[in-house]
């Protein structure tokens, strides 16, 4: 099984920032599509982000309620995937979860929590207000 992680999740107040990253143990994310998602307290889990670096095109995707505020990237050795979330609001309060995916491009299978095949055990985000 190969083991996803999480961190740096914490309380923040209502328009602060915090960087969420996600690391796989013996794995080269620039081979693999990385999602976000998250499960707010009585909600359906949503698809929050998702990367392919090894895409020709670099491509992301970013759920409709977030864009403009988080952003996606992959650091240069493949190492890590992050999520940088900026100008948080309480509605953004989950717990936030690290998905990996076997099959590739981002584009292709977007947040579509099905295609992904290895999962992190979350990471609180609280946003006060």
């Amino acid at each position: 099984q190969v083991q996803v992680a999480e961190s740096g999740g914490g309380l923040v107040q209502s328009g602060g920032s915090l960087r969420l990253s996600c690391a796989a143990s013996g794995h080269n994310f620039k081979y693999y599509t990385i999602g976000w998602f998250r499960q707010a307290p009585g909600k359906e889990r949503e698809g929050v982000s998702c990367i392919t670096q090894e895409d020709g095109d670099g491509s992301t995707h970013y759920a409709e309620s977030v864009k403009g505020r988080f952003t996606i990237s992959g650091d240069n050795a493949g190492n890590s995937v992050y999520l940088q979330m900026n100008n948080l609001k309480p509605e953004d309060t989950a717990v936030y979860y690290c998905a990996m995916s076997a099959l590739t491009y981002c584009s292709l299978i977007g947040v579509r929590e099905h295609e992904y095949d290895y999962w992190g055990q979350g990471t609180q985000v609280t946003v006060s207000s």
